[in-house]
């Protein structure tokens, strides 16, 4: 299921209207002819894999983020003994993923510090969405693995993720395994930064990579947050640019709520 961003420049708001309070140059600012306050052509494919519990290939643009979920019945050792269940996640980004061909972490022995530092965003963002007591004693892990690279790697994970994970809910409770859905709340994710002065929602690598200002957002369906990360890159920034940029990541994770919708529909 696909989704564009806000038509016409005009900036969403949590119900889908145009804000009146915000306001932005009609030229085109960004590739693809986008505004700033567009996510790129967001589509969320279900049912890639026909092994996985769930199953989601994510693609933002020109990112492109297969995440399955997998069920197993065991636990952690820190959850043994509750009675309550974990959501965890793997990340990973294949050799030709970006430009030039990457090594693999497993050739090399170990993961790197951004792929455990990613992997664990994402699993602490998708325990946001589920009563881990409702799901039993089991583990469901979602696995991210990165086809295509180009910005957003880690949103997207986080937004195609929840996908995996309510498909993979869901056969649990088909199957009679838990007594009612334990997905309590949809969660997703999105970049948004300061290019040139402005606020760019949902960048691209080249945008990334020239940003005075690089966040990413995760929140809920009801657009509660559940983790901001956000680093100025050589000028620090206002207050007030912090509002604006949380504004319109808001307005796009309204969106992506709205995609993960259809795409479970």
């Amino acid at each position: 299921m696909a989704v564009g961003g806000a038509a016409g420049g005009a900036a969403l708001g949590a119900g889908g209207a145009a804000d009146p309070a915000v306001r932005y140059d009609a030229r085109p600012m960004r590739s693809q002819g986008r505004r700033p306050d567009q996510l790129r052509p967001v589509s969320l494919e279900v049912n890639v894999s026909k092994h996985a519990e769930g199953s989601c290939l994510a693609r933002f643009g020109d990112t492109q983020v297969l995440c399955t979920a997998s069920v197993e019945n065991r636990v952690p050792p820190h959850v043994l003994g509750t009675g309550a269940g974990w959501v965890t996640a793997e990340y990973g980004m294949l050799p030709r993923s970006t430009h030039e061909r990457m090594q693999r972490e497993a050739s090399r022995g170990k993961q790197g510090g951004r792929t455990l530092e990613i992997q664990r965003l994402v699993g602490r963002a998708l325990r946001a969405a589920i009563d881990l007591a409702e799901l039993g004693p089991r583990t469901i892990t979602i696995d991210c693995d990165v086809i295509q690279a180009d910005g957003g790697t880690r949103t997207a994970a986080i937004t195609g993720g929840f996908v995996a994970l309510a498909q993979a809910a869901r056969r649990l409770r088909r199957d009679a395994a838990v007594g009612r859905d334990p997905v309590e709340r949809h969660v997703a994710a999105v970049s948004v930064g300061m290019v040139g002065g402005e606020v760019f929602l949902d960048l691209d690598y080249g945008e990334d990579s020239t940003a005075e200002v690089d966040m990413n957002v995760v929140a809920t369906g009801e657009l509660e947050l559940v983790e901001v990360q956000g680093t100025a890159e050589g000028k620090a920034f206002a207050r007030a640019e912090l509002d604006r940029m949380l504004d319109a990541a808001l307005r796009g994770i309204a969106e992506l709520k709205a995609a993960q919708e259809r795409a479970l529909r």
